[in-house]
């Protein structure tokens, strides 16, 4: 598993082919603040999502501070994800040191 820092998923998101990001949030995280064009699938409901995601494509999980996505992270690694990357410091460094716009919590 790679993990990224705000500014390096930032600097990621520039690129013509960005990566999946998967908020793994409850709802009232997501609807509170999220990632643009993230995608939000609760850490609960992964192993009942797996069919939704792509084990191939490069992802990216996101949680409000880098712990529950770790998790989620190396649970996907462990179906055989074969591209997951870590949002160390999650939503709560993006607000931070990416976006001073989005709400923290």
């Amino acid at each position: 598993m790679r993990k990224f820092t705000a500014q390096q998923l930032h600097q990621r998101l520039q690129n013509s082919e960005p990566p999946f990001l998967l908020d793994v949030r409850e709802n009232w995280e997501f609807a509170y603040c999220h990632i643009e064009h993230s995608v939000l699938i609760p850490m609960g409901q992964i192993p009942l999502n797996l069919d939704k995601l792509d084990p191939t494509r490069e992802t990216v999980v996101i949680c409000h501070h880098g712990i529950r996505s770790r998790q989620v992270a190396l649970f996907l690694e462990h179906q055989g994800f074969e591209d997951v990357i870590n949002l160390e410091g999650g939503v709560s460094d993006w607000s931070s040191k990416v976006d001073s716009q989005m709400p923290r919590y």
